[in-house]
């Protein structure tokens, strides 16, 4: 097998720029990467649009409820009153956040079991992949509906927490990493099984280099390719999950708005203002899109073989 696809070394700046030029090309990914800043510009800004249209987005107005577009609420309002673009802001800061937190938490858990099973081999490969298989024999979405359904007052948690403004965001961002890691560890095992068989390796284990600086200087960033991409590609994933629970009224909860919250309100409300549905859907569909076609222009650029042809 050629050694030539790893490296020794982090990447350099001629290193980034041929990983630059190689994204480039991709024109759906690059417009997809410019699609999810604007999109996250926007729902970062929301304080700002809040300041400039004078509008308390929890405001609840049931004289002016499904009110349409005007120069005060630019994209009318909803079923309670609240100025719908507000709302979307806010929902995108929601969405966005739980599929972010949940992606990075989970490729953390997926590397560091990846790289331990990958690495030490053996014995505790062997048990780390056959819980892996386990978790990935679960099925996904009746679990979580499960888990998210539990009372956490009646696990011991607070009450005061439990019921806390940002709970349940940070509660679905918890029970997707906790399932949502098996991708990421076996990619990173099976980089890690093959990184460590070169000569660089072998070099500084001869050199008398211990097992965690292997891991971290010599391993780690020769692995970190197929983890980036499976990361990106979850976060759109995640971001259905959270869209699917909060639409069964299992994930975020009042006051914060989500997408996928703001669709379950939507819904009996269909036929007389499809905007309310129309937007978050549109939003959630883009994004996961965007994501996906991200992913995929990253695993082609990472690619050290890309250039080779």
């Amino acid at each position: 097998m050629s050694e030539m696809p790893f490296r020794d070394a982090p990447l350099r700046i001629g290193s980034w720029r041929s990983f630059w030029r190689r994204f480039s090309r991709r024109r759906l990914a690059v417009a997809s990467l410019f699609m999810l800043v604007l999109l996250a510009l926007a729902a970062a800004a929301q304080p700002l649009a809040v300041r400039l249209l004078g509008i308390d987005p929890l405001a609840i107005d049931l004289y002016g409820r499904l009110a349409g577009p005007t120069m005060r609420h630019p994209l009318g309002t909803d079923e309670l009153g609240r100025d719908l673009l507000l709302r979307l802001l806010q929902g995108g800061q929601v969405s966005l956040t739980v599929g972010a937190a949940a992606a990075l938490v989970s490729a953390l858990i997926g590397t560091l079991i990846g790289l331990l099973a990958g690495y030490r081999g053996g014995v505790l490969d062997r048990l780390l992949m056959r819980f892996t298989d386990s978790v990935i024999a679960l099925p996904l979405l009746p679990l979580l509906i499960v888990l998210a359904a539990i009372d956490l007052t009646k696990l011991g948690v607070p009450r005061a927490l439990a019921d806390a403004e940002g709970a349940s965001l940070w509660r679905i961002v918890a029970l997707i990493a906790l399932v949502g890691w098996t991708t990421v560890a076996r990619l990173v095992r099976g980089a890690t099984l093959a990184v460590r068989s070169f000569d660089f390796v072998r070099a500084a284990t001869a050199l008398g280099a211990g097992g965690p600086r292997i891991v971290l200087v010599h391993i780690l960033p020769n692995v970190a390719s197929p983890m980036i991409v499976a990361t990106t590609l979850s976060i759109g994933n995640y971001i259905l999950l959270e869209s699917v629970l909060s639409f069964l009224g299992l994930g975020i909860q009042p006051p914060l708005a989500s997408w996928g919250a703001m669709l379950t309100d939507a819904q009996e409300l269909i036929g007389t203002a499809p905007a309310l549905a129309l937007y978050p859907g549109l939003l959630i569909f883009v994004t996961v899109i965007a994501f996906n076609l991200l992913g995929d222009g990253l695993q082609d650029a990472l690619d050290p073989r890309a250039g080779q042809g």
